[in-house]
């Protein structure tokens, strides 16, 4: 019997996938930063790395939403501690470093490969990123009410599609903000990333701060 997968399955994870790579987060904005100041490849090699992150969160959404949402409380205080290091650091180096924009030029003999190693940083953000994998379980729980995921083969239907929108929306944004990057200069640059770094130390001293409340005053939290 051949298999004949849910037509509303790949649609509605692509839209899932959109929803997920929105700038409403310190990562995904951290992402078009990279787009602004790297171009086109800094932008896709950030997005990359987030889209194989929220597959790999949807890949254990998809496979047993109790199972993993019982694993993150079993280890979400190290999830949180790790996770709201991370984006302080990053927030934190965002903020001191010398903001230097690629020229044209630059950004025009670019390849993916010259920002590869922002791949892993971008994953490893995304999956400790506690707000993220939470937000996902819950979007996930809420997608499987309106289409039925009857198989494993449905749930990779469904992993591929969102992480197949997650990649649409980085490619049009990263080219759309690559031809327009060149109005900034770099004292507005150092502006945007200064701002930029102050939201992510801020929702990493929000992770590590909730999590220490927490442990001193289990009465009160």
């Amino acid at each position: 019997m051949s298999y004949i997968p849910n037509p509303l399955i790949i649609p509605i994870g692509m839209f899932v996938g959109v929803l997920l790579a929105l700038p409403i987060g310190p990562v995904n904005l951290l992402g078009l930063q990279r787009a602004v100041e790297r171009g086109f490849f800094g932008g896709m090699a950030a997005g990359l790395g987030i889209m194989l992150g929220d597959g790999i969160i949807a890949l254990g959404a998809a496979m047993g939403v109790n199972a993993i949402s019982g694993a993150i409380r079993d280890y979400r205080t190290a999830i949180q501690i790790v996770g709201g290091l991370a984006l302080a650091i990053a927030g934190a180096k965002l903020f001191f470093t010398t903001t230097t924009i690629a020229s044209n030029q630059e950004v025009e003999r670019a390849t993916l490969y010259d920002y590869i190693w922002d791949i892993p940083q971008m994953f490893l953000l995304t999956i400790t990123n506690p707000a993220a994998v939470l937000g996902l379980i819950a979007i996930f729980g809420g997608v499987s009410s309106f289409v039925e995921i009857s198989s494993y083969l449905d749930a990779l239907v469904m992993v591929a599609a969102i992480m197949g929108g997650s990649f649409c929306y980085w490619l049009v944004v990263s080219r759309a903000i690559s031809s327009v990057r060149h109005l900034l200069d770099s004292a507005r640059m150092a502006q945007l990333n200064r701002i930029a770094g102050v939201v992510l130390i801020g929702f990493g001293g929000l992770l590590i701060g909730e999590m220490l409340f927490k442990r001193l005053l289990p009465g009160v939290f």
